[in-house]
């Protein structure tokens, strides 16, 4: 996923529910106060409704942050629940599209990386 001319390489995912009514800076202070995370760091920070189906995605630009919403219309994301230790996880892209696209971010079956490119 490229947002915005970014290529993060990790997504930061706060477990369970946030309320939507939060904004830039309610997220940000979610980012640095709740996970410990730097807000600034150019990774992703995504957050997701009790319903699971509205997300919202944090980053930040030089100069600015972004903040982008999604709503599905039909279905909902396998966001994961918080639990006593892990109020905050991190994903790769990939598994992070996976999500996105309502699929389980754990796969267990999917294609690993091939790091041994050659043509024979």
């Amino acid at each position: 996923m490229l947002i915005n001319g970014h290529k993060a390489q990790r997504v930061h995912i706060a477990c369970g529910s946030t309320d939507m009514r939060n904004h830039i800076d309610g997220l940000a202070m979610i980012i640095k106060y709740q996970f410990n995370l730097d807000p600034f760091s150019c990774e992703l920070f995504a957050f997701c409704n009790k319903d699971r189906n509205k997300l919202k995605i944090l980053v930040w630009d030089h100069n600015g942050f972004w903040l982008y919403y999604k709503r599905l219309e039909k279905g909902y994301f396998k966001w994961p629940k918080p639990t006593d230790s892990c109020k905050c996880k991190t994903f790769t892209m990939r598994q992070f599209n996976w999500l996105l696209d309502g699929l389980d971010p754990f796969q267990p079956n999917s294609h690993t990386e091939v790091l041994q490119r050659q043509i024979l």
